[in-house]
């Protein structure tokens, strides 16, 4: 095979467009083009290259492409990932179970918006107890910034972020301070602009899910369809030695084929590990409410390792802030986070008002370990989906902001941070786009609006992901995480990483291992975890709590004693006793 080997069923003639010169490409079985004629060496660098196809004189990226300089219209650029000397030989990986994981997007996470500046802050993840970095989508949009979910070059790094070997510096950088990365990627859509892959081949099927078309992983060429997407997900473990991927709403896959791709997935990334000899780990965001995603295959699941669980994002954002409007209303009782911590799930096949059907199916208590459940008190979805993209750092106070990271890093789940939370960052986290084409552009904004218009917000306070501001808003201001309020909650995220680290029981993956009470009256929830005791004041009075518990290890900023009757605590406040 040559670099520029592709698959293109679709074409009738391909020539390659390299450098500058065209070569003629010959169809072989199986409907791959190989060039016809003598390549140019690419051993000392890389070259550009397209595909003309057809009649056409305007080449075509790769579908494959490693490299796209000069965005995703144009010609693709050679890239061989062996170039790079790692230094993390001796790196063993990271397991998901007792980890935490940090989700951050590299546009936003510093003022340079590189992987090179994102290396400075490691130091700082480690200090409040990160083991797994996430990094939101990094394939090639169309564009100078994006969330990353219009990808449309799955194989390339986006540019403007340093490319790819900026992303190998930085997956490197992350090994030597002892941290992991999970890379996020789509592949249940495409972006709106720079998606040729249609003109190559049958990548899409008829059918469209909230984002696009479906990709045809169940149809006529699927094979190969289905083999881009498994090849794309052992270059991230292989070539950038990523330890993990988050894969985007799985639930949007539309695949009736006799083994779902995601089972497929987990079959080829389980060998893959064991080759490797270290973990490598699979995520499934799903709104399934379905266990089915992370049972091992012999007991008749697809075999990936964990799933997303926003139902315990749901009860704790309303437990907190009140907000009980959409997909919120059922969490109103404060016995939804009670029965999410130990059931895993609210919604296990109950009733959904928002859905206006029953919804979910419930988790197999004794055979499903804890960890498998990835939970957040925030993340890019549950702000940035908001009309302003606003954080709960606006409505709630110091203590309630610390009850939210007692509940996450002290309960029974993977715990996830979102960039900022760990000192409440006063910048929000807005939806953005760069679309360069100006009806694209145009269509996105009016198309957010009219969104959030429909659900009662007046469009004034909807910003335009257009508008250049709005990603600058978006960015972290790291000179505040040493001032103010800001300090205060970045020492409550370094004492409960100590605190997860000091007491076993806090990675127990035993669902018997925990048992909740809620008092809607007095607002008072409680959680132990073996032989500790989490309690949360949500009222706005002083409550006492019975315990025989002898010493507070834990206080958020207002504080806890333990008296005679038993912790006291402060309105808002929460603590951990043992």
């Amino acid at each position: 095979m040559t670099p520029f080997d592709v698959w293109a069923p679709n074409a009738r003639r391909l020539r390659l467009s390299v450098d500058d010169e065209t070569v003629e490409m010959s169809k072989t079985p199986g409907d791959w083009w190989v060039p016809a004629g003598p390549i140019p060496d690419i051993s000392e660098g890389g070259v550009d290259y397209g595909y003309l196809i057809d009649d056409s004189d305007t080449p075509r990226p790769d579908p494959r492409s490693r490299c796209q300089p000069a965005g995703v219209h144009q010609r693709s650029r050679t890239y061989d990932p062996s170039t790079h000397v790692w230094n993390d030989v001796t790196w063993t990986g990271r397991q998901l179970a007792g980890s935490v994981i940090y989700e951050l997007h590299i546009g936003t996470f510093t003022t340079e918006g590189t992987f090179d500046a994102a290396l400075g802050k490691l130091g700082h993840l480690r200090e409040i107890g990160v083991d797994l970095v996430e990094v939101m989508p990094v394939n090639a949009v169309n564009g100078t910034h994006n969330w990353g979910y219009d990808g449309v070059g799955w194989f390339a790094v986006h540019e403007p972020y340093g490319g790819p070997e900026g992303y190998q510096r930085f997956v490197d950088g992350c090994h030597a301070a002892g941290l992991g990365v999970i890379q996020d990627v789509v592949y249940n859509h495409l972006g709106p602009s720079g998606n040729y892959l249609p003109e190559f081949g049958p990548y899409l099927k008829q059918g469209a899910n909230t984002w696009g078309d479906y990709l045809n992983l169940d149809g006529p060429g699927s094979a190969e369809v289905r083999r881009y997407i498994l090849d794309n997900i052992r270059m991230w473990l292989e070539d950038y030695h990523v330890d993990g991927l988050r894969l985007d709403a799985v639930h949007a896959l539309n695949d009736a084929s006799h083994q779902h791709l995601l089972e497929e997935m987990a079959v080829e990334v389980a060998a893959l590990s064991a080759h490797l000899r270290r973990p490598l780990t699979l995520i499934a965001e799903s709104d399934l409410n379905d266990t089915r995603l992370v049972r091992p295959r012999e007991a008749g699941g697809y075999g990936l390792d964990a799933q997303w669980s926003d139902d315990f994002h749901h009860a704790v954002h309303v437990a907190l802030t009140g907000e009980t409007a959409g997909y919120y209303a059922d969490f109103a009782p404060l016995g939804a986070l009670a029965k999410v911590c130990e059931r895993g799930f609210f919604h296990d096949g109950t009733w959904s008002s928002f859905r206006g059907r029953p919804h979910g199916f419930p988790v197999d208590l004794r055979a499903m370990p804890t960890w498998r459940l990835v939970v957040c008190s925030q993340n890019h979805d549950q702000i940035g989906n908001r009309a302003r993209g606003d954080r709960i750092t606006e409505v709630l106070d110091d203590d309630q902001l610390a009850c939210a990271a007692l509940l996450t890093l002290c309960g029974p789940f993977t715990p996830m941070l979102f960039m900022g939370e760990e000192w409440a960052a006063s910048t929000p986290f807005q939806f953005f786009t760069s679309h360069p084409e100006p009806e694209l552009g145009r269509a996105t904004a009016e198309g957010r609006i009219a969104e959030f218009e429909r659900m009662g917000w007046d469009p004034a306070v909807v910003p335009d992901p257009q508008d250049p501001a709005t990603f600058e808003r978006s960015k972290l201001d790291w000179s505040e995480a040493t001032t103010g309020r800001h300090a205060v909650l970045l020492e409550v995220y370094r004492d409960l990483a100590r605190l997860r680290r000091e007491q076993p029981a806090l990675t127990d993956p035993s669902f018997a291992s925990v048992s909740c009470t809620a008092d809607e009256d007095s607002r008072v929830f409680t959680m132990r975890r073996g032989d500790l005791l989490v309690a949360v004041n949500f009222g706005d009075d002083e409550a006492t709590v019975e315990t025989e518990a002898s010493e507070v290890l834990f206080a958020t900023p207002a504080g806890a004693s333990l008296g005679a009757n038993g912790l006291v605590l402060p309105a808002h406040a929460g603590a951990v006793v043992g």
